[in-house]
């Protein structure tokens, strides 16, 4: 069985080897690439043809405008479109600062509005009522002139419609506190952007607006306040003397209280004249030997100081005002013989060797508004004697004051730059300050032919 079986296994093997041999002989490899534009060795090369270009026609001015108008445009749109990007962000980013803004102050603008508002509200109308008052009492003054009333009728009304138009802000500024208060606690960054922009640009325009009216109304309040200022009595004075004109009969004789038999002195007053053109007495003490003894005048808007006698003057220029309250004052010391005059609280003009070793005598008449030059009245009697060539003409008008006198204090001694300072305060309390010889509201002064008392 298997020697059979063995021929036919080598006969099976051989068919497949035979087979095998036969398949691999038919088949062909061929490795090289199939082109058919394979350039030979030797052929020669033809070029290839180049298409023609497009003819284009020549373009006309027109067109070349065209392009450029659009060109032109194209370049504008770009730059609007880049102009409105810009403009976009930067309001995106002015809006969010603004919130922030907001949101991180509303509490405490809210807070400061309040308080300055209602503390400006406060002192407007406080100062209104004062100044009201004032004129209130002026009213009651009989100053013989019609013009005078008219003008306190004025300044009323003025300060009326001020204490409205200050009610009026006042009402803004708490309507302004309600919009702006209306929530105290602070604001998130969330709530704060769901508001409106326009309502902080209102707020802001309506704080803007109240600062405006608030300037207006302090300008003509201050206005007010200075001119009812000036019409008031200086250094807390509670009266003075009124000369209504210039007239020979019209003065104020003062009785001393102590005798002036003086080495050394300081006279000061207060005095608002109606005009400074004229020289014009206001202080003078004289005696039948020598009728300037002391006088305190002006000539236009110099002050005048003599002691002695007219050839001892010390003379300050530029210091008096018409319509204005001026404060005068002139010391005097008979050890140096040095005279000061002082105005408004500051020494204007010292001479020395001003009557040096002298003593003014007593016996004499000391006026107001006035020089006596006539028969002397001592202390309201006709002294006895006979009288001193020149010295009977009585009052010369061309030297009598026209206004208003008050503060008028003597003492028997230099008072100090301080004291005299002092004195010399329209807002402090210079007339309770008085003097021993003569001391205002103590020391009996009695007005003639016309002058008049006022409060």
């Amino acid at each position: 069985m298997f020697l059979w079986r063995l021929p036919q296994a080598v006969c099976l093997v051989w068919l497949c080897v035979s087979l095998t041999v036969g398949y691999e002989d038919n088949i062909e490899v061929s490795f090289s690439d199939t082109y058919y534009n394979e350039i030979t060795e030797g052929e020669p090369v033809e070029p290839t043809a180049t298409p023609a270009p497009c003819k284009t026609s020549d373009l006309t001015k027109w067109d070349k405008l065209f392009s450029m108008l659009e060109n032109s445009q194209m370049r504008e749109n770009m730059l609007l479109q880049y102009s409105d990007d810009i403009i976009k962000v930067e309001l995106g980013s002015l809006r969010g600062e603004m919130l922030r803004f907001v949101a991180q102050y509303g509490g405490a603008c809210g807070v400061a509005v309040e308080s300055a508002g209602r503390r400006m509200s406060l002192q407007m109308e406080a100062r209104l009522r004062e100044s009201m008052e004032h004129l209130r009492q002026e009213r009651s003054i009989a100053v013989g002139n019609t013009a005078g009333n008219s003008v306190n009728s004025h300044q009323e009304t003025l300060l009326q419609q001020l204490l409205a138009a200050s009610r009026t802000q006042a009402s803004r500024l708490m309507k302004l506190e309600n919009s702006c208060l209306t929530n105290p606690r602070p604001i998130t960054p969330t709530e704060a952007n769901s508001r409106d922009l326009q309502q902080v640009v209102a707020l802001t325009e309506m704080l803007d607006a109240v600062v405006t009216e608030l300037g207006k109304t302090r300008a003509v309040l201050e206005e007010a306040l200075k001119s009812a200022h000036i019409r008031h009595l200086p250094a807390g004075c509670e009266t003075a003397i009124l000369f209504p004109m210039r007239s020979r009969r019209i003065f104020s004789s003062v009785t001393p209280d102590l005798p002036l038999t003086l080495s050394s002195f300081t006279v000061c007053l207060w005095t608002k004249p109606v005009s400074v053109a004229n020289r014009t007495v206001l202080f003078s003490y004289g005696t039948k030997r020598n009728p300037y003894e002391i006088q305190l005048l002006f000539s236009g808007t110099a002050a005048l100081f003599t002691v002695g006698g007219e050839a001892h003057l010390v003379e300050a220029r530029g210091v008096v005002k018409g319509g204005s309250w001026t404060h005068l004052c002139g010391a005097w010391s008979s050890e140096q013989g040095i005279a000061s005059l002082w105005a408004n609280g500051q020494r204007k003009a010292s001479t020395p060797g001003v009557a040096e070793g002298h003593v003014l005598p007593s016996g004499g008449t000391l006026q107001l508004g006035q020089e006596k030059i006539g028969n002397v009245v001592v202390h309201g009697s006709h002294a006895s004697g006979s009288q001193v060539s020149g010295f009977e003409g009585g009052f010369d008008a061309n030297l009598a004051f026209a206004g208003k006198m008050t503060g008028v204090n003597m003492w028997d001694r230099v008072l100090t730059g301080e004291e005299i300072s002092q004195l010399a305060l329209q807002d402090g309390d210079g007339c309770e300050q008085r003097g021993n010889v003569v001391g205002w509201g103590l020391t009996e002064i009695v007005p003639h032919g016309g002058a008049q008392f006022i409060n």
